[in-house]
């Protein structure tokens, strides 16, 4: 019988720390190839959306991540991400888990996004999440269970309200309040460009989390050539992130850009200045998906889980 896990089953199974953990010795084991992932393969229905599918291989599990991203299903009541995470044995090939991909990607989501930050601008004075959805939102309980107090907003007032309710976070009194934070995580559908030319800081750090597709964009390329710039996945982000548009304008190269897990793994410099603007870009990696999965299997037990018999 295999355990079917909905959104409220992963989050009970993997804690905001677990998760940071996890998704951190994923980068790690990423860099030294020891998980190992093709890019993600997008199936566009553009306006409207798009499905991805993406494989990993690591920790003596496999896993297929179905999901979507359709940034007008708010409007229509729906969840802008929604699909399925299969977990299967390494070595026989069983099937061993479904998931619900949803809390899987705003779980490894708003890990990649607090790693990230705290590795490039771990003493920022001032720290807030832009965007207040499902997966910036989550971001914002992954600070708040580090002990980070974020400022938070979201241009549906009602979110940012209910997530600093929640968390006794405050809420910005602007976008621009927000965005001019020592340190950011943006976690916005990536059709606005939330840093024009010019707007950066000296010493400020932004985790990009929300252009993980082509033709999504929250900063402007000006802002990116201005910058010491890491990413997950130079595979993944040089064609369907952030810096996808600067990479095909030839502004930025590959040895511009530092691997995040490199840095985690202590085999790359993170922030060289105090006054250096540091950026992120995450597309999001199945072999982060694939951390939380395999904590949340080896959770099963703890669990009153719907089982299937296929």
């Amino acid at each position: 019988m295999i355990p079917v896990y909905a959104r409220e089953h992963v989050l009970a199974a993997v804690s905001p720390s677990e998760a940071y953990d996890a998704v951190r010795a994923a980068f790690i084991a990423h860099h030294r190839g020891e998980w190992t992932m093709p890019p993600k393969v997008y199936v566009t229905n553009y306006p409207a959306g798009d499905f991805r599918a993406m494989p990993a291989l690591g920790g003596g599990h496999a896993l297929l991540k179905w999901v979507t991203s359709f940034p007008g299903n708010p409007a229509r009541g729906l969840p802008t991400v929604t699909g399925l995470v299969l977990l299967s044995n390494a070595d026989t090939g069983e099937l061993e888990a479904v998931l619900d991909a949803s809390a899987v990607t705003a779980l490894r989501t708003a890990a990649a996004g607090v790693l990230a930050l705290d590795a490039l601008h771990g003493a920022a004075t001032s720290v807030a999440v832009v965007g207040c959805g499902a997966n910036g939102a989550e971001a914002a309980r992954m600070l708040a269970a580090r002990g980070v107090r974020p400022l938070v907003w979201d241009v549906d007032a009602a979110r940012s309200a209910a997530v600093a309710e929640e968390l006794g976070a405050q809420i910005a009194d602007s976008l621009e309040h927000a965005l001019g934070s020592d340190a950011v995580i943006t976690v916005t559908p990536g059709q606005t460009i939330l840093y024009p030319a010019g707007s950066l800081r000296a010493g400020q750090h932004v985790s990009l989390m929300g252009a993980d597709g082509p033709g999504k964009s929250e900063i402007a390329i000006d802002e990116l050539e201005r910058a010491r710039v890491f990413c997950d996945d130079w595979a993944q982000a040089s064609h369907g992130g952030e810096l996808t548009a600067a990479v095909e304008a030839g502004r930025v190269m590959q040895p511009d850009v530092t691997a995040l897990g490199a840095v985690l793994a202590g085999e790359a410099p993170g922030r060289g200045a105090e006054d250096e603007i540091t950026l992120f870009d995450s597309t999001g990696l199945a072999i982060q998906d694939l951390a939380i999965a395999r904590l949340a299997f080896l959770k099963s037990g703890e669990l009153d889980l719907p089982r299937i018999l296929l």
